[in-house]
């Protein structure tokens, strides 16, 4: 862990929010002039898109129909935590981009110098930006670790936040995600969620008893059967839950005031209006902000 290089991961599984929570950091980054070195967690999967389709093929064919991108057969733990270890050793690390779409592919394609960069692959490795204040992951596996190969990539995370909506509410949002974006059926999504089921309750899930804070949203409306649920329950309809691992130092009662309609449920843990969840985001993690930089200038 480093004062002078901090390290931020922002984890969660697929179609669990994590993009409100980069949207809130940047919100803060831009305000108090903070400049971050970001990494997309995709970025750092060891398979391209046909790559993945193949291999996961092959492991079907061989009785294996659990091969996912949450296990450590298809992403570089490795060097997740080796960018982390270096960029708090440093301030510097190598980084590359997961092309999505066709803009993203038009984007790298004149910033590599490159004309065959498509969806579905890898940009180049590339140094990031100097004289960065922090470095920002988001992505699946901020804090993984696989014991059997010795990689812990969280022990060198300074600030960990996961989001975890309740797991009906989490299916309920990929499944809709998913024929949205991407054109699956909610047959084709629900496959995907029991093939990964084995590595998310191994791989993704111990990561939140690891990380500082956790931002879980839960419906108020039933979501008893997540696969025929015709909408996503609105922010309105639902609560999150704030559980802070180490609640000495952090100021519940200024959160309380600031935070409408919030309330303590346990001695870590605050409750607020799932519509206020972007504003307690920057309410509690803008103070950390400045205490983090602050920090680093000492």
């Amino acid at each position: 862990m480093s004062r002078k290089y901090p390290v931020i991961a922002v984890t969660g599984s697929s179609g669990a929010g994590t993009t409100t929570v980069k949207r809130a950091f940047e919100n803060i980054f831009r305000r108090e002039g903070i400049k971050a070195a970001v990494v997309e967690g995709d970025s750092l999967h060891s398979l391209d898109r046909m790559a993945f389709r193949a291999a996961a093929a092959d492991a079907a064919k061989a009785g294996n129909n659990h091969f996912s991108h949450f296990g450590p057969e298809s992403n570089h733990f490795d060097k997740i935590e080796d960018m982390f270890r270096l960029y708090g050793q440093t301030g510097m690390c190598q980084r590359r981009y997961y092309v999505h779409s066709d803009i993203e592919a038009e984007q790298h394609n004149k910033h590599f110098n490159l004309t065959d960069l498509k969806p579905g692959v890898f940009t180049p490795w590339e140094s990031i930006e100097a004289n960065t204040d922090l470095l920002f992951y988001e992505g699946l596996h901020g804090l993984a670790c696989d014991e059997a190969k010795g990689v812990d990539a969280g022990q060198y995370v300074d600030l960990g936040i996961g989001v975890v909506p309740v797991v009906n509410l989490e299916w309920i949002q990929k499944i809709h995600r998913d024929k949205a974006e991407r054109g699956y059926s909610a047959e084709a999504t629900v496959d995907t969620i029991l093939r990964r089921m084995p590595d998310y309750i191994k791989y993704i899930t111990p990561q939140f008893s690891r990380t500082d804070i956790n931002f879980q949203r839960v419906a108020t409306v039933d979501t008893s059967n997540p696969f025929i649920a015709r909408d996503i329950p609105t922010p309105d309809e639902s609560f999150v839950i704030i559980r802070f691992s180490n609640p000495k130092g952090v100021d519940f009662p200024y959160m309380l005031n600031m935070i409408p309609n919030s309330f303590m449920s346990r001695a870590n843990t605050l409750v607020a209006p799932g519509g206020k969840m972007s504003h307690a985001m920057e309410i509690i993690l803008a103070p950390i902000m400045h205490d983090m930089i602050e920090n680093k200038k000492k």
